[in-house]
């Protein structure tokens, strides 16, 4: 059962997301986390002792994926995520082996409907294996707008966009009826020379703010520049160049088969918890 998109909250502004991943794509693109995801989906791919044939690629920006996992399946689909989280994702049920994305979950409104349709897509045994932005991914650009606004202009206003965390996820493929949900979190941190390149590289990722709240008006020139220094002041190396921190949330879940791993009956453990702890188990 999908979700209704209508009581899922509207946090970001899909239209937008679109002008601002094809402006990035006018412009020189930066894409080293695409480029180290798509190496890493590639490898953990190549690790799981399976054969996928149908696979697809949900949502994710760029070729690098494709590139990576080019050849390895008969059948190679790509969708863009709607624009209208009402309109379904283009699958049949049980249609796919292998769905994989990356750098795209995060700005999905109805996330728990997302993964649903998907699951649905999955034929027995097949896997979902993606990697989104979340957890504390560019804390230190939000704590010191959040600061500069503070001391300029009387408050806050939504800067960064909110960030699932780990067992946010975990829970997610869970709900969504994935067996042997996996989730784990790889921290990269970037430096930079100041603020302002990092959020060059943002513009030239299609990462900058989309939140349907996000301020309307032009940012002052003044609030900019101490956003900068405070940043410095704060989270700067002693090479003075700046630190920003991308964590880069791992997921995969299984469609349910009478094959996979079953978890003990409650009471079935022949050993208690105790006896293992203290080594007192009979040879």
């Amino acid at each position: 059962m999908v979700s209704n998109p209508a009581s899922a909250p509207v946090l970001f502004d899909r239209a937008l997301l679109r002008v601002r991943q094809n402006r990035a794509r006018r412009l020189k693109p930066a894409t080293f986390l695409l480029d180290r995801i798509a190496e890493d989906m590639a490898e953990r791919l190549g690790a799981v002792r399976r054969e996928f044939k149908s696979a697809a690629d949900v949502g994710t920006p760029g070729d690098q994926l494709r590139n990576a996992l080019a050849g390895r399946f008969d059948q190679w689909a790509h969708v863009d995520l709607p624009i209208a989280e009402s309109e379904p994702l283009p699958f049949e049920a049980e249609s796919l082996d292998l769905a994989v994305s990356a750098l795209a979950f995060q700005f999905v409104n109805d996330l728990p409907g997302m993964l649903t349709q998907i699951r649905r897509a999955l034929r027995p045994d097949g896997l979902l294996l993606a990697a989104m932005i979340g957890g504390d991914t560019l804390t230190e650009l939000r704590q010191s707008f959040a600061a500069a606004e503070a001391e300029l202009e009387g408050g806050a206003s939504p800067r960064v966009v909110p960030f699932a965390d780990l067992r946010d996820i975990g829970a997610l493929l869970q709900r969504a009826g994935l067996a042997l949900p996996v989730t784990d979190v790889e921290r990269i941190m970037v430096r930079y020379d100041s603020a302002f390149a990092l959020m060059d590289d943002l513009r030239r990722m299609g990462a900058t703010n989309v939140l349907v709240e996000r301020r309307r008006l032009f940012t002052r020139r003044a609030t900019m520049l101490r956003m900068a220094e405070i940043y410095g002041e704060r989270f700067a190396d002693p090479d003075g160049r700046i630190r920003a921190t991308f964590d880069v949330i791992w997921l995969s879940g299984w469609a349910p088969h009478e094959s996979q791993q079953k978890p003990l009956q409650p009471g079935s453990a022949k050993v208690s918890l105790e006896q293992a702890v203290k080594g007192k188990t009979k040879p």
